[in-house]
């Protein structure tokens, strides 16, 4: 039986720390049972190299890392999502594109790491970032997602941000 594969879209204003962050945990940990992909509604046009640094950290390379634009996915006939996660409020509260195969949606509101003076809160900021986003990841992905229903997924994935 051929096991199948969820697509993921994390989402914060600058796609350069909080959703690349995001994005490296959802493949890291989803081992294949997901794939994850990440952007921004205004793109920095760099990923802030203390999230690459805090993930190399934690044995995640991601040399591939790029900020990116959402709207290189929301085109026609792209890449359908099942599951989109918005990490910061402002891309929370954005209108966002319609999305292909309307998929599940939550907020996982994480406080920006990225602009922490000086530079050593800086990195503590990220490493507080990645931890608290990796037990949200490890939660969802401990769902029996390929059993539950759109309405039940949101739901829980609301649970899981208010208790991690």
């Amino acid at each position: 039986m051929t096991q199948r594969t969820f697509n993921i879209l994390v989402l914060c204003t600058g796609n350069s720390a909080r959703s690349i962050l995001g994005e490296a945990l959802f493949n890291d940990l989803g081992a294949g049972r997901v794939c994850a992909f990440s952007a921004g509604s205004q793109p920095a046009g760099r990923v802030n190299p203390v999230a690459l640094e805090t993930l190399e950290k934690h044995g995640i390379a991601m040399t591939d890392a790029r900020s990116k634009s959402w709207d290189e996915f929301a085109v026609p006939g792209g890449l359908t999502f099942d599951f989109i996660f918005t990490v910061c409020d402002n891309a929370a509260n954005e209108a966002c594109p319609v999305w292909p195969g309307h998929p599940a949606t939550a907020h996982w509101g994480i406080p920006d790491p990225a602009h922490v003076e000086p530079i050593e809160a800086r990195r503590e900021a990220f490493e507080t970032a990645y931890r608290q986003l990796k037990r949200r990841v490890e939660a969802f992905l401990a769902l029996p997602l390929e059993s539950m229903n759109r309405e039940e997924a949101i739901a829980a994935a609301r649970r899981i941000h208010e208790e991690h």
